[in-house]
C-alpha cells in the first residue's frame, strides 16, 4: 500500500508506530548531520527527520538529493517531536524515517507553493494544478464542496429531486448571447450550451415531478466582466402548485441553514424591499445593507436658490457620510476624481461638511445659508462630523452615480464587513424593459415570468407599468439567486410573446414545445436559480468567484492552462461543413 496514513492524520497518540505516508516534498531543511522534510497531501503536513546517528548513510544520501515537489513514499516511527509547531495538528511528533522511495521526481516549479506565494496571477492560472496545491486555493475548493454537500441535503429532506437537464439544446434569441455547438450528423445546424435549464424545468414540472433542484453548469457568451466567468454554476430550483410566498419561505430556509450550518450564525430578519424602493433608497436593486447612507431626495430644499447645477437637473439626491468630516480638501478632490472616471461618469458633488459645534461649512456656501444646510442636515439624519455629498442630473443616471460612490465611501470607511451577513428578497420588478434602439419591449428576467395577477390588465394599456411575479435574493451587496413565478395558462403566454414582438411564426419556432407541453395541464409553478459561485465566495467573506472555481477563465475568457479556445483541425471544419472565411 502506497500509504498507511495520511500527512494531517498522525498526532502524539500514534507514538512508536510504525507507518508509511505519501505526498509531495513541500520543504527541505539539510544541515549535513540533519535532514528535515515537510511532506504535504491534501490533509496536512508531517515532518519527516533523517539524522546521522539514527540513519544509514545511504538513505540520507537519497534524502539529500531530493527537491521540491518531489513525490515520494516514505516509511518510519512516529516519534515525539522536539521543536513542537503548535499550529499545524501534527505539529508534536515527527517520523524517523527508514525507508524513502522517490515515487516521481518534479522540476523545480515556477512560483513557491506556500500559502503566501511569489506567483502572479496569470502564472498561477497558467500552472492551476500547482495553485491548488497551496492551502488559500484547496481550502476555498473543500468550502465549495461542502456548501454543495449541504445544499443537497436541504432541498433533499424538502422532497425536491435532483435531475439532469440536457446540456445540447436550442438556440433562442432571447437573453445573452448563447455558445453554439455545430452538429456533424445535421449539417448547417447548431446546438446551443444551455444559459439556464429554464424550460426543462418547467416541462418536469409539467410532467409531474413537483420539485426539482439541479447543481448545473450554464453558459453565457457575454462581454466579459472582471468577476464574471463564460460557464458558471447554478443551484437551479422549481415548484408546482406555489406562490411567491411559498418560495420565499423555502430558499430563506436554505440560506438559514447555510448561515447556520457553515457559520453557526442566526438569522433573524430577512427583510423584503420593492425594486421601486430599493432604486429609490440605494440607487440599484441589489442594495447592501450592512450599513446606512441611505439616499435622501432634496429637489424641494435645493432648488429655487439661484444655483443652476440643482435648479435645471431632474433630481438632487445625497448622502450622509459617518465621520468623513475629517476629509481634507485633498482628500475630496481625490474623491471627486474618482466619480468622474468614466466608469462612474459623474460630473460632480456638492459637498456639506457637519462640524462639531453644530455650524456647517459648504462648497456651494454662496447659495445656501446655514438654516438652508440644517435643513439638508435633518433630512438626511446626518450627525457631527459627518460629510454630506449631494449630486443631481437625470433620475437614473445620478441614482447610478450616487450608488456607486455609497459602496466606494463604504469600503474605504470598511463597513462592507466580510464576516457579517444581511440577507434580503428584493420584489415587484417591472416585467418589461423598453429598449430605445430598437423600439420594443424586453423581458427584465425571461418571457416566462409571470406578470403580478392584479396587473395583467395593464399588459394592453400600459406595459411598462406592469410589476413581474419576481423576485430577486440578494446578500450583501450582490444578487446571488432570483427567480419567478411562471406563466402556465398557454393564452398569457401567447400575449407575453406577442408583445415581446415574436410573431406566432417566430413563437411556435422557438417555444412551440414548451407551448405545446402547455395544452396537456400545465400546473402553476415557480422557481429560482442561485448563482452558486458567487453565494460560496459571499459565505466565505469573498466576491471573488474565480478564486472557488478550480479551473478558471482569466479576464479575456480565455483558459490560460490548456491554452483554449484555440483554432481547430482543417479535417474537423470539412467533416462539420464550416469554411473559415478570411
Amino acid at each position: 500500500m502506497f500509504r498507511t496514513h495520511s500527512c494531517g492524520e498522525l498526532n502524539i497518540s500514534h507514538l512508536n508506530q510504525k507507518v508509511t505516508l505519501s505526498g509531495w516534498v513541500s520543504v527541505i531543511r539539510d544541515k549535513g548531520f540533519m535532514i528535515w522534510i515537510d511532506l504535504r497531501d491534501r490533509y496536512g503536513i508531517t515532518q519527516l527527520i533523517l539524522d546521522e546517528q539514527r540513519t544509514d548513510k545511504s538513505l540520507m544520501e537519497k534524502a539529500s538529493k531530493l527537491g521540491r515537489e518531489f513525490v515520494i513514499q516514505a516509511t518510519g516511527t512516529v516519534i515525539e517531536r522536539e521543536s513542537k509547531n503548535p499550529n499545524i495538528p501534527t505539529g508534536e511528533i515527527e517520523i524517523l524515517v527508514e525507508a524513502i522511495e522517490i515515487l516521481n521526481e518534479s522540476k523545480v516549479p515556477p512560483f513557491t507553493i506556500e500559502d503566501k506565494t511569489d506567483g502572479g496571477e496569470e502564472l498561477r492560472m497558467q500552472y492551476r494544478y500547482l495553485d491548488i496545491r497551496r492551502n488559500p486555493v484547496k481550502e476555498k475548493l473543500i468550502f465549495r464542496h461542502k456548501i454543495a454537500q449541504e445544499v443537497r441535503k436541504y432541498l433533499s429532506d424538502k422532497d425536491f429531486l435532483e435531475v439532469e437537464t440536457p446540456v445540447l439544446i436550442k438556440s433562442t434569441p432571447e437573453g445573452a448571447r448563447d455558445f453554439v455547438v455545430p452538429s456533424r450528423m445535421n449539417p448547417g445546424e447548431f446546438y446551443a450550451l444551455p444559459q439556464s435549464p429554464q424550460t426543462f424545468k418547467q416541462l418536469l414540472m409539467v410532467a409531474g415531478l413537483d420539485k426539482y433542484f439541479q447543481i448545473v453548469k450554464c453558459f453565457r457568451d457575454e462581454d466579459l466582466r472582471a468577476d464574471r466567468q463564460p460557464e458558471f454554476t447554478q443551484i437551479d430550483c422549481e415548484m408546482t402548485f406555489v406562490e411567491q410566498e411559498d418560495i420565499l419561505n423555502i430558499f430563506e430556509g436554505l440560506l438559514r441553514h447555510l448561515l447556520k450550518t457553515v457559520h453557526n450564525i442566526e438569522v433573524d430578519k430577512f427583510p423584503r424591499m420593492t425594486y421601486a424602493e430599493a432604486m429609490k433608497k440605494y440607487g440599484n436593486d441589489k442594495p447592501d445593507i450592512r450599513f446606512g447612507m441611505e439616499f435622501h431626495e432634496l429637489n424641494d430644499l435645493a432648488k429655487g436658490k439661484g444655483f443652476e447645477v440643482f435648479d435645471k437637473e431632474e433630481l438632487v439626491v445625497g448622502i450622509s457620510a459617518p465621520t468623513l468630516n475629517s476629509y481634507t480638501r485633498k482628500d475630496i478632490d481625490r474623491l471627486l476624481e474618482w466619480i468622474q472616471r468614466p466608469q462612474i461618469g459623474a460630473r460632480g458633488f456638492v459637498w456639506v461638511r457637519v462640524n462639531e459645534d453644530g455650524s456647517f461649512k459648504s462648497s456651494a456656501d454662496k447659495f445656501y445659508s446655514q438654516e438652508d444646510l440644517k435643513a439638508f442636515a435633518d433630512r438626511m439624519n446626518a450627525q457631527k462630523n459627518d460629510l454630506m455629498l449631494i449630486m443631481a442630473g437625470n433620475a437614473n443616471d445620478v441614482r447610478k452615480q450616487l450608488s456607486a460612490l455609497r459602496m466606494e465611501l463604504a469600503e474605504r470607511l470598511e463597513l462592507r464587513k466580510p464576516d457579517e451577513f444581511a440577507p434580503l428578497w428584493v420584489v415587484d420588478f417591472p416585467l418589461l424593459e423598453w429598449d430605445e434602439d430598437e423600439k420594443r419591449w424586453f423581458a427584465m428576467h425571461h418571457p416566462f415570468t409571470s406578470p403580478k395577477p392584479e396587473d395583467i390588465s395593464k399588459l394592453k394599456t400600459n406595459p411598462g407599468e406592469v410589476r413581474a411575479n419576481a423576485y430577486d435574493m440578494v446578500l450583501n451587496g450582490n444578487e446571488i439567486g432570483g427567480g419567478s413565478i411562471r406563466i402556465h395558462d398557454q393564452k398569457l403566454q401567447s400575449q407575453m410573446f406577442e408583445l415581446l414582438g415574436f410573431t406566432k411564426e417566430q413563437a411556435q419556432e422557438q417555444f412551440g414545445f414548451l407551448m405545446n407541453a402547455f395544452q396537456y395541464g400545465a400546473p402553476p409553478h415557480g422557481g429560482l436559480a442561485f448563482g452558486f459561485d458567487r453565494l460560496v465566495s459571499i459565505l466565505d467573506g469573498s466576491e471573488t468567484i474565480r478564486d472557488y472555481i478550480a479551473f478558471p477563465k482569466n479576464n479575456s475568457g480565455r483558459d490560460v492552462m490548456i491554452d483554449a479556445p484555440s483554432p481547430i483541425d482543417k479535417s474537423q471544419l470539412d467533416e462539420l461543413k464550416i469554411s473559415l472565411k478570411k
